[in-house]
């Protein structure tokens, strides 16, 4: 059951997936003579489903499971937020909002959030081009099938003006434990600010940052290529890596205890409480995590985060024990799973 809840491409890993958890392409999509969908009616709304649908049904190119939101309870909804596949803003739609899911999700395609057509393809460590060539062809193949809106001059039209051109954006979530631990992290954040790029926390705009995860996108879709993009932030992501790197090198040279303590005393913690909070979990599974990469803890699998950080949601929790919980049950159950998977 725990497997089921967990993403396929979760269990993998990719280069450089010591720093960088995954990479993320996202574009945004809508269709011509069709309202965006803060302005549509239900029958429009319904209409776009019904687009998708029919062209899956036409040639089901990859292998896209089609979910009606409003078939699912809240907590289920919930749960696809929490492994990235939707957004909080399309799981709060009533009705006529729906997602389109490869077998392994690293294929999403959420329709009727902001904009008619949200595609995302998820890759495990550093795999921003390769994400973005499998990204290319489903565009390709959707283009094909529905009247997507572009203009000459502005590109893709979309319902948000920091979207219009390419639609397109790029991220990356990247682990930072050893920044933060030399004080360097805010120095950071602000270098990265400043080349155009956005730092947010876990669950993208408006989220919090947690676990020392920080999530990496471009600003601008306008003026520039898609490529270019995807370039720019290849070559940050190149330069975030070798910071993240030096720092957990220093600590190993300078602050070996500190860092050991730090770090065993987390596994400890992890391996033997029966109450935590997500935040104090996340926190924790962090220093395991940098641990583990660091070849000081050898006996728990690499992709060890990728899967706590999943099944220790709220919502993931509910839908795995299939009752509705209190937030004491749910810190003693997530304790539980804890346990059982360092195990």
């Amino acid at each position: 059951m725990i497997d089921e809840l967990i993403s396929q491409w979760m269990k993998k890993t990719g280069p450089d997936s010591d720093v960088v958890i995954s990479s993320r392409i996202r574009l945004a999509r809508n269709l011509e003579n069709i309202k965006f969908t803060n302005q549509a009616s239900e029958d429009e709304l319904k209409e776009v489903i019904n687009n998708v649908n029919n062209l899956l049904l036409n040639d089901n190119k990859f292998g896209l499971n089609l979910l009606e939101l409003s078939n699912l309870s809240q907590n289920k909804k919930n749960m696809l937020v929490e492994r990235h596949l939707i957004s909080p803003d399309l799981s709060e739609r009533n009705i006529n909002n729906a997602v389109a899911l490869s077998s392994e999700e690293t294929i999403s395609l959420m329709i009727n959030e902001e904009d008619h057509l949200r595609l995302q393809v998820l890759l495990p460590g550093l795999q921003l081009q390769e994400a973005w060539d499998l990204a290319d062809k489903i565009d390709d193949y959707l283009e094909q099938g529905i009247n997507i809106a572009f203009d000459e001059k502005y590109g893709y039209l979309t319902a948000c003006p920091t979207n219009v051109g390419t639609g397109l954006r790029s991220s990356i979530m990247v682990h930072l434990p050893a920044l933060t631990m030399v004080n360097r992290v805010k120095n950071f954040i602000a270098a990265i600010s400043q080349l155009g790029l956005a730092v947010r926390g876990l669950y993208g705009e408006g989220t919090e940052t947690v676990g020392n995860l920080y999530q990496i996108s471009n600003q601008v879709t306008l003026g520039r290529s898609e490529d270019e993009i995807i370039e720019n932030l290849i070559e940050v992501t190149h330069q975030i890596i070798t910071q993240e790197r030096n720092a957990r090198e220093i600590l190993l040279k300078e602050k070996e205890m500190f860092l050991k303590d730090q770090i065993y005393r987390a596994y400890g913690t992890l391996k033997y409480a029966y109450k935590i909070s997500v935040e104090e979990a996340m926190k924790l599974i962090s220093n395991v995590r940098l641990g583990i990469d660091l070849g000081i803890i050898e006996d728990v699998e690499s992709t060890i985060l990728n899967q706590l950080m999943v099944i220790i949601r709220p919502a993931t929790l509910q839908v795995l024990k299939g009752e509705e919980m209190t937030i004491e049950d749910r810190h003693i159950y997530r304790a539980q799973l804890i346990r059982e998977r360092l195990q």
